[in-house]
C-alpha cells in the first residue's frame, strides 16, 4: 500500500513540477515581444496537433469517404462559421449540431 502512495505522489510531482517551474520563473519577467507572439501559436498548434489525426484518419489511415469520416466533411462548414463569426460558443455548437444531424439522418 505504501508503494501505492508513494508512487502516486511520486506521479503528480512530475506532473506538477513541469507546470510550476516556468509560472514561478516567467511570473515577474517581461519576455520580448517575439516570444510572446510565438507563444501565442502554441495553443493553436496545439489543437491542430489533436484534431488532424481525428479528422483525417480516425480509423488509422486516411479515409474521406462520408460514411466512414463524417466528422471531416462537418468540419468544413464549422472550420467557416469559426471563421466569420471567430465566436467560440457558436462554432462548437454549430459543430454538435451538425454532427448531431448527420449521424441522426444519415447513420
Amino acid at each position: 500500500m505504501s508503494e501505492i502512495v508513494i508512487l502516486i505522489f511520486l506521479m503528480s510531482l512530475v506532473t506538477f513540477v513541469p507546470r510550476v517551474l516556468p509560472i514561478l520563473a516567467l511570473s515577474r519577467r517581461k519576455l520580448p515581444e517575439l516570444v510572446e507572439r510565438w507563444l501565442s501559436y502554441v495553443p493553436v498548434a496545439v489543437l491542430a496537433a489533436l484534431l488532424a489525426p481525428a479528422l483525417f484518419a480516425p480509423t488509422g489511415a486516411v479515409n474521406l469517404n462520408f460514411s466512414v469520416n463524417p466528422a471531416f466533411w462537418v468540419s468544413i462548414p464549422v472550420f467557416i462559421i469559426a471563421a466569420f463569426t471567430r465566436n467560440l460558443f457558436i462554432t462548437v455548437l454549430s459543430g454538435m449540431i451538425l454532427i448531431a444531424l448527420v449521424r441522426l439522418l444519415i447513420f
